[in-house]
């Protein structure tokens, strides 16, 4: 049988994202040959420095590569301005509507042995809620009043919580499989806050719930949490979730903090999903107090690379990833500096991939 080729855009943005993105096409290029699968890449800009050389921080070359050649994509880091710029904007978040990518999935999960190790998913809708970016200001005798719209659709809520169904049920498989050492039953969390805002969380909260109670989800636990409860809880009792639904700010909020529970930001992965597309990413940022010394940590970027070939179908090659990861980490000899080493991004690289 002829192999699968995968076309990979590559898009490293600024800061530490030109060192983690490479180190996700090594992974890649070094995948064993018994997966019947290969790659091709193709180098693409965006992020705050490609938008002061050219004024615009996601070139339309870079998404309609993306649209017309491309299966999926790794997104490395953006760096922010200090100060009010005018016509920047975030490239990520103007990916995930041109794209239409409208699921973010953030796995967070324990480094080495822990007494209660968290593993958990946090799904959190991607295009609307606050992030719609609708504002004014007004003034007013009083003084200046801003207003931001918060947008949730019945149709978002929906396809994301149906997401959130389907990751539940296939980590029950991942763990009647016997890989996973954590055992739980699947369950999801739809997170909200209805109870102040009755009708933008009330229709999140009423569709999520209409969408997990489809026949294919029979099985999975449903649950709610209040946001502010959901935060509280999350960080005394991690261990007791699985899968948690959000709308967009919440789930930011959520996966960001959640970050803090295994130790780093440098472990975490997400990916930006949507039909027929996704781009792994990294969840960490820029970090310019490091850039260019070459101990960034690479493991969120790789375990971004393996959650990417999962949601394209290549479930296997992601299993491989993720067990040469947490290798790594079990043994805990070549550590990045934020996880209290002193390896080199490449140590870590290598370490990895020998265990494949």
């Amino acid at each position: 049988m002829a192999a699968r080729t995968l076309r990979i855009g590559l898009i490293p943005g600024d800061g530490i994202g030109r060192e983690v993105i490479p180190a996700g096409r090594r992974i890649l290029e070094s995948l064993p040959n018994s997966l019947n699968l290969k790659f091709s890449f193709v180098n693409l800009n965006a992020g705050f420095q490609t938008f002061k050389d050219t004024g615009a921080a996601l070139p339309d070359q870079t998404v309609e590569t993306l649209q017309k050649e491309c299966e999926g994509a790794l997104f490395g880091a953006v760096s922010s301005p200090t100060v009010k710029t005018a016509g920047y904007s975030s490239p990520i978040v103007a990916l995930r509507k041109r794209l239409q990518l409208y699921a973010n999935v953030r796995p967070v999960k324990s480094a080495g042995k822990v007494a209660n190790p968290v593993d958990m998913v946090i799904v959190r809708e991607n295009t609307e809620d606050l992030y719609v970016k609708e504002e004014k200001t007004r003034d007013t005798p009083e003084g200046k009043v801003a207003e931001a719209i918060k947008r949730i659709s019945e149709k978002a809520s929906f396809d994301i919580a149906s997401m959130a169904g389907d990751i539940a049920l296939r980590r029950q498989r991942v763990r009647d499989s016997g890989i996973a050492s954590i055992h739980k039953s699947p369950l999801v969390t739809i997170t909200h806050k209805s109870n102040v805002l009755s009708q933008t969380d009330g229709l999140f909260r009423e569709t999520a719930r209409r969408a997990l109670e489809q026949a294919q989800f029979k099985g999975v636990g449903v649950e709610e949490q209040i946001v502010d409860s959901m935060v509280y809880k999350l960080f005394r009792q991690p261990e007791a979730y699985d899968v948690i639904v959000a709308p967009n700010l919440y789930g930011d909020i959520l996966s960001d903090g959640a970050a803090a529970l295994v130790g780093s930001l440098g472990l975490v992965p997400s990916a930006n999903v949507g039909k027929g597309f996704v781009i792994g990413e990294p969840c960490h940022g820029s970090a310019p107090d490091i850039e260019g010394q070459g101990i960034a940590n690479p493991i969120a970027t790789i375990r971004s690379t393996a959650l990417m070939l999962e949601f394209l179908g290549e479930e296997k090659a992601a299993a491989i990833i993720y067990k040469a990861v947490d290798a790594n980490l079990g043994e805990g000899r070549l550590l990045s500096p934020d996880m209290g080493g002193k390896a080199k991004t490449d140590d870590v690289v290598e370490d990895i991939i020998k265990r494949f």
